[in-house]
């Protein structure tokens, strides 16, 4: 499902085009064949996709590095199942999460991703295939742009998150690691568009050769998990797809008329092999986040190092150290934990958001400069200009320091407020 922050930015592109080109009206289903009301052509759509694919995957952990070979499998599956789609010539891309919150969603254009926290709940390829067939379904049949047209034409505005935080002191850094990759933020689409891509995941799957039972048997696992204490964790998941009864009975029926296929069992077993091995110390992390929720920090940080036991490449276990340590104030050891989650997932935005921070506390301005900077180019948020801001106007740089102030002046929320009283500040001075 497509992250709502994604679908908001997309949304209003989608309607300026419209408007500046002309092409509001109905375009044909890929899939269906059906007409529908679309905003955008679908070059645009590829675009729009391509453009956004590597932020949304920045706002919700990132890419999963402990184990590349997993990476490979999910997207040689994934490519199998694109192959034999309605729309074959979309650039897909798939991506496994380092998000513990089970779930899966696509971007226009065939960007699809799966978290981590999905996948130990699946058993076989099969079930694999009825995810990434349902999620290649969404983009071949173009759901998101529809939804998202739909929604601009009825006035109604699309759900507006943010990939950006509550703004967060130097003396407060506990909660802005967190914030930044946390759970998906995701766009409800219509039950028809849900069992339309059961349907035709379903086809999909039979085409690349797997046992369409696989949708089946993950719709039933879906109604049992989302029964009484079970459903916890799982709301992100449940909201855009919601399990039922009248859903598996739907997919038993399409079934039937299939023909058989291969659940690979084994293979998948194998495959995600690592993250069974990981789940104690997987485990023992989002028990230290549930605390820091309690204000236990004292509770979170020994459960932080009992996960780093666990599994030592894991960077996550250390920027949440890092978090913990700055919330103590211990600033020069919270930098060495930052030091260690870049060394361990160089590719993160906030790892070096959080160490320019920490770097601007201990007044390293240079180094700050640096890491503040790097972490734009990942992902490009009011905080880091923010504190570019602070950084340079520290350092007696007025133009440069006013000239970061403003970007993160025209956000939102507490960060856009203090940006707007140093753009005042350093504009009366002048």
């Amino acid at each position: 499902m497509i992250p709502r922050s994604i679908s908001n930015r997309l949304g209003a592109l989608a309607l300026t085009a419209a408007v500046t080109t002309g092409l509001a009206g109905c375009a044909v289903n890929p899939v269906t064949g059906k007409k529908e009301l679309s905003l955008m052509s679908q070059s645009q759509e590829v675009a729009l996709g391509e453009q956004q694919y590597p932020k949304a995957q920045q706002t919700q952990g990132g890419e999963y590095l402990i184990d590349p070979s997993l990476q490979r499998y999910v997207s040689d599956v994934g490519q199998k199942l694109a192959r034999v789609s309605d729309q074959p010539s979309l650039p897909y891309e798939f991506v496994v999460l380092n998000n513990g919150t089970p779930n899966a969603w696509a971007l226009p254009g065939g960007k699809i991703a799966i978290n981590r926290g999905l996948l130990v709940l699946l058993e076989d390829e099969a079930e694999l295939a009825a995810v990434l067939g349902h999620e290649i379904v969404h983009a071949a049949a173009r759901h998101s742009a529809a939804a998202m047209s739909q929604q601009q034409i009825l006035g109604a505005g699309l759900a507006i998150l943010g990939a950006t935080t509550q703004d967060t002191a130097y003396g407060d850094l506990i909660s802005l690691g967190s914030q930044f990759g946390g759970s998906a933020y995701i766009a409800k689409y219509g039950r028809d568009n849900e069992l339309e891509s059961d349907r035709y995941g379903m086809k999909y799957m039979v085409a690349a050769g797997y046992d369409p039972y696989g949708a089946v048997r993950l719709q039933k696992k879906f109604v049992e998990l989302s029964k009484g204490k079970q459903a916890g964790g799982l709301e992100a998941l449940f909201a855009s797809h919601p399990p039922s009864q009248a859903r598996v009975d739907a997919n038993i029926q399409h079934a039937k008329k299939l023909g058989g296929g291969v659940t690979r069992r084994s293979e998948y077993q194998r495959a995600i092999a690592q993250l069974k091995r990981d789940a104690d110390a997987y485990k023992k992390y989002d028990e230290a986040v549930a605390a820091v929720k309690k204000k236990a920090y004292d509770q979170a940080l020994a459960l932080t190092r009992e996960a780093q036991k666990r599994q030592p490449k894991e960077a996550a276990f250390f920027a949440l150290e890092g978090d913990l340590l700055a919330q103590k104030k211990q600033y020069q050891s919270a930098l060495q934990s930052y030091e260690t989650a870049v060394q361990k997932n160089p590719s993160l935005f906030s790892n070096w958001l959080m160490r320019g921070l920490l770097n601007a506390q201990l007044k390293n301005y240079t180094a700050a400069e640096r890491d503040l900077q790097r972490s734009t180019r990942y992902l490009d948020t009011p905080h880091a200009h923010y504190y570019l801001g602070q950084v340079y106007e520290e350092q007696g740089n007025t133009k440069s320091a006013l000239s970061h102030y403003q970007i993160a002046a025209k956000s939102s929320g507490d960060i856009a407020s203090k940006a707007q009283a140093r753009v005042q500040a350093l504009s009366n001075k002048g």
